[in-house]
């Protein structure tokens, strides 16, 4: 292996020269297997759309490296991101065969398993996310719930992750039963839970000021304590608006917040959300359009609609939270697991599901969409 070749193939690749870091790469592979290589072009092919060459590489490193825990935890995140969920399960579990203390692999095969409903082994894995294991660091003078009876007992919950997460999580907080609940939370959602029994504390206090409970929990850890299965979700709706005027009858949210990692894969193109707003009675939920001050304000509008697309955010989650009709579009290639990529889901039964026919192919799904959309509303 040629070192010159590679470290300029290296400097073309963060550089954003892909092509040309594409072609050293070739060059390299030309005259053997080269680990780093091989892994930087699967690198790329993702990130070009040819996820079936990337997955031919991955499984190349991995052929040539059987041993080596890196390629298999490569090979089996991109089974994930492409939904690839059985073979992603057995890449996952060769991983930690071969690095047994590894607790993102371990955290990743849990998301695998409840993408795939296998709720009862996904949960103690996904208790393995970052945020909990930094959340664990702050050794509060009280400990984790983990599913002790709470009659009586003062619990604490952290909000974690985004807003989508904390209204999915929302629905186990009447569950709970204990005396007192407080959710610590951004201002954005303090109106909309204000009819569930918690209390809310807005500020972030630093670990050592929080008020003394018995017990902290993370929202998203509720399912796993409460035993929550495909059987037993808690039923929409658990949140609540009171209609507002919005000038429309069909809300479209067609774009997330740009630092979220998978917005990339989530969010239409300019040219392809203008078909949706442009459906008779169309209106856009970005809370730049409609002055929506919080999600209770959004809430409020989606109260007074017949019908809200859109695609993975938190919007698609108040939607379903409220028992509204809600369209999701969803990328074939994701990192969630929320959703299933089937027509229904039973996290939210009034939301409807449309997914991409192959990769970053949104038209399609608009075509459909919007044909649908003038069928049933106009």
């Amino acid at each position: 292996m040629d070192i010159a070749v590679f470290q300029a193939a290296v400097a073309d690749h963060n550089a954003g020269r892909l092509a040309e870091a594409e072609r050293g790469y070739l060059a390299i592979l030309a005259h053997g297997n080269h680990l780093p290589s091989l892994h930087n072009l699967g690198v790329i092919f993702e990130a070009t759309g040819r996820f079936d060459a990337a997955g031919e590489v991955y499984r190349r490193a991995v052929n040539a490296a059987p041993d080596d825990p890196k390629p298999q935890l490569a090979l089996a995140n991109h089974y994930r991101v492409t939904r690839q969920f059985v073979p992603a399960e057995a890449a996952y579990r060769r991983a930690l065969e071969l690095t047994p203390d590894n607790q993102a692999a371990a955290f990743n095969l849990g998301h695998v398993l409840l993408a795939m409903g296998r709720y009862a082994e996904g949960w103690p894995l996904y208790d393995l996310r970052e945020p909990r294991l930094r959340f664990l660091e702050n050794k509060l003078t009280f400990p984790e719930w983990k599913g002790e009876p709470l009659a009586g007992k003062r619990l604490f919950l952290w909000r974690e992750q985004g807003f989508g997460d904390q209204i999915m999580a929302a629905r186990f907080l009447p569950l709970l039963g204990a005396a007192e609940v407080t959710y610590m939370g951004p201002p954005e959602i303090r109106r909309l839970v204000a009819h569930l029994p918690v209390t809310f504390l807005e500020a972030s206090p630093a670990w050592n000021q929080i008020p003394p409970h018995d017990y902290w929990c993370l929202p998203l850890s509720l399912p796993h304590r409460l035993g929550v299965t495909a059987r037993n979700i808690p039923a929409a709706p658990y949140l609540a608006g009171t209609p507002a005027p919005s000038g429309g009858r069909i809300g479209v949210v067609w774009r997330g917040e740009p630092r979220n990692a998978n917005n990339v894969f989530r969010s239409l193109p300019p040219e392809i959300a203008a078909r949706l707003l442009g459906l008779p009675g169309a209106v856009s939920l970005d809370p730049a359009d409609t002055g929506a001050a919080d999600l209770q304000a959004t809430a409020d509008i989606i109260a007074g609609l017949d019908l809200v697309i859109t695609v993975d955010t938190a919007v698609a989650h108040l939607a379903g939270a409220m028992g509204r009709p809600v369209w999701v579009l969803l990328a074939q290639h994701a990192i969630d697991w929320q959703w299933p990529r089937t027509p229904t889901t039973p996290w939210y039964p009034s939301a409807r599901l449309f997914v991409q026919p192959k990769p970053r192919d949104w038209a399609s799904v608009v075509d459909t969409v919007v044909q649908e959309a003038l069928r049933e509303f106009s």
